[in-house]
């Protein structure tokens, strides 16, 4: 059985008995894609808050993630990913909840949805925007999430993996399509998944997701990605701002 497989059959388990989380009081965030759009001259950075994954296991099990997201905030990401998947990634929603009451740039809630009420417990614990992953749904999920979500006034990254999924998230009118190098299915992660989808200019913001160790890497899809998501990089890193500041490649 694949990874995403198995995840999506935790996922149920969870959703059906799913924690509920009191409200954080509600702070005005700025729009990711507005961010973006305002900015075209630099590469945007998505910090990731990840304790641990299924294909390496434990990534930073001791990392203080209060401090983390603001150290990501003062760096000068545009925005900060937290991990709330439980069993998988070790993450809570409790992370996600208690890092809101500590920075003020945009927070994606990093999961795998599948259900209402869980865009539901995003929007309580200050998420302001939200992760839909095309591989996990079937299109008609993907189109009453992707509007409910819309409904919530949250932001929306479509994530795709490959040509079809592509086509769909356009289809559905996403303007934040995330192209993730990571297969979902082997946890394989190669750049050249970027590459191979790469869009013509557009009013969609189109983000690569995983696998940018160094400025190297983020020079390969500067021209036609205007956002990268960093994890692993960042949560293993001995000065995570200095390695913010190097992935923000100049793109003009």
């Amino acid at each position: 059985m694949d990874f995403l497989t198995k995840i999506l059959q935790e996922k149920q388990k969870e959703v059906e008995n799913l924690a509920t989380v009191q409200a954080v009081p509600e702070i005005m965030r700025p729009s990711f894609q507005q961010t973006v759009k305002e900015h075209p001259e630099k590469m945007h950075v998505i910090g990731e808050i990840k304790r641990a994954s299924p294909s390496k296991g434990d990534i930073n099990q001791a990392v203080d993630i209060l401090q983390q997201a603001k150290d990501y905030e003062k760096a000068g990401v545009s925005a900060i990913s937290v991990l709330t998947d439980p069993v998988f990634f070790k993450g809570q929603i409790s992370d996600l909840a208690a890092v809101a009451q500590v920075v003020k740039v945009p927070l994606l809630c990093k999961d795998f949805i599948i259900d209402e009420r869980q865009l539901d417990r995003a929007k309580q614990a200050g998420a302001s925007i939200v992760l839909l992953i095309i591989a996990a749904l079937s299109s008609q999920r993907l189109a009453e999430l992707y509007h409910y979500a819309k409904a919530l006034d949250l932001e929306v990254l479509v994530e795709v993996h490959d040509a079809e999924e592509l086509k769909q998230a356009q289809k559905i009118g996403a303007k934040i399509i995330g192209i993730n190098n990571r297969n979902l299915k082997t946890f394989e992660v190669t750049i050249q998944t970027s590459l191979d989808l790469a869009q013509p200019a557009s009013d969609t913001i189109y983000i690569s997701e995983s696998g940018f160790k160094a400025a190297e890497d983020v020079e390969k899809i500067k021209t036609t990605y205007q956002g990268i998501l960093v994890g692993e990089t960042l949560m293993t890193a001995a000065d995570p701002a200095h390695k913010i500041d190097e992935l923000q490649v100049k793109r003009e």
